[in-house]
């Protein structure tokens, strides 16, 4: 849709996008107000790589027209995190913009996430400066070793910097770190579906009253509640993005030889490779593959990397 405001009495009003479901955008403007939004022509026109040039979390200027709002510029995004789209003709779908961290909430049983899984979220982050927490939740489910287990994996990311929660609706284990971090904040919540994303928030803000899923139990994947990312405001104070449950996290926007760089374990090494484009899998003198048999480098997350390095950039081994 293309306008022509000559016969139109407007005003320009800059918000916050806080909800989007592909053709309606909710702002919340800077007095507060929610009004609904449509997208004018000319941003589809636009040679966008992306499904959705309009992202919640964008800071917009609307063009009110007698009751009607519409989208007429998206500021410049502070850093966005972005997968890749499972519509082909595009290359990437932004999950939120304008973020102070993301929050990956992890389970390692009912539903089970994968250490892949986690390394690719944080590599999405750190490709675009988004500071990374991992909430491993439904601790009250696990049995004494798995806890040994959990706690083990969860010191891998806390050895490289990342912090890291246990949490618990149940028993409400780790809910004050928890709000803690996200009160103030502007903060993507973001894991597979059936982690408890937002049991974990109406236990932090009962106003939320966020819809909750069951579990599969013959896949012991969670039902999909959330269709669309949307942006709630904390009574606290901050904002949480929740988002649909995410089942694959394919990177983009990174070329092959930054790959490594993404990992900040694997960061502090590239210097001591003996090759300055050493790709880290089967060459000589490679920092990496060092700290991997000695232990600096945990064994999970040099799998995650060859398996981006693999999957996402075709590869195949040399």
């Amino acid at each position: 849709m293309d306008l022509n405001y000559t016969n139109f009495a407007f005003w320009m009003i800059n918000g916050r996008v806080i909800r989007s479901t592909g053709s309606w955008y909710s702002v919340e403007t800077e007095s507060g107000e929610l009004v609904e939004c449509r997208m004018p022509g000319k941003f589809r026109k636009k040679k966008i790589r992306s499904t959705n040039p309009v992202a919640v979390g964008d800071l917009v200027e609307l063009k009110q027209v007698d009751d009607d709002y519409f989208i007429e510029k998206i500021h410049d995004r502070k850093n966005y995190i972005v997968r890749k789209s499972v519509n082909l003709s595009k290359e990437s779908h932004i999950i939120a913009a304008n973020l102070d961290q993301a929050i990956l909430v992890a389970t390692i049983k009912s539903p089970m996430t994968f250490p892949t899984f986690i390394d690719r979220f944080c590599v999405a982050a750190e490709a675009f400066h988004i500071p990374v927490v991992i909430a491993f939740n439904k601790v009250d489910l696990l049995e004494k070793e798995e806890r040994e287990i959990l706690e083990s994996f969860a010191q891998v990311y806390r050895d490289i910097d990342y912090q890291v929660v246990l949490t618990s609706a149940e028993t409400g284990e780790g809910l004050d770190e928890f709000e803690k971090i996200i009160i103030g904040k502007i903060s993507l919540l973001s894991g597979h579906s059936g982690v408890g994303k937002s049991t974990l928030i109406n236990t932090i803000d009962q106003s939320l009253d966020l819809r909750v899923g069951d579990i599969s139990e013959a896949h012991e994947t969670g039902q999909h509640t959330t269709t669309f990312a949307e942006m709630f405001k904390l009574a606290a104070g901050g904002y949480i993005v929740d988002t649909p449950g995410i089942r694959g996290f394919g990177i983009v926007d990174i070329d092959q030889d930054e790959l490594a760089g993404y990992f900040p374990e694997m960061r502090r090494l590239l210097p001591e490779c003996k090759f300055h484009n050493c790709l880290h899998v089967n060459e000589p003198g490679c920092a990496v593959k060092k700290a991997l048999e000695t232990g600096e480098v945990a064994e999970s997350r040099y799998k995650s990397y060859l398996n981006m390095y693999q999957e996402d950039f075709n590869n195949n081994y040399r």
